[in-house]
């Protein structure tokens, strides 16, 4: 990847939205740090309204690091609106 030209991988929004989040983020965020010295960043736009508010509802997202996860992506509601 870096070889290519990359300088950051963005872990895709869908990791953080699908029920329940992908398991496997924490590994993601510490391997390709390690493997290939890039900067990791969750999320590739914002989190649509829709799965915002379910989400919202199940309460996935109460933990601190959860919140750390998602502060990127969350967005105004207008903005969550025009994703959906």
């Amino acid at each position: 990847m870096k070889k290519n030209g990359a300088q950051v991988v963005h872990l895709a929004t869908g990791l953080v939205v699908g029920y329940p989040p992908c398991p496997r983020m924490d590994a993601f965020c510490e391997f390709i740090p390690a493997k290939y010295q890039l900067e990791v960043v969750i999320g590739t736009h914002p989190i649509p309204q829709s799965y915002y508010l379910t989400h919202q509802q199940l309460g996935t997202w109460r933990s601190f690091r959860a919140q750390e996860r998602i502060q990127h992506i969350v967005a105004d509601e207008e903005t969550r609106r025009a994703y959906e």
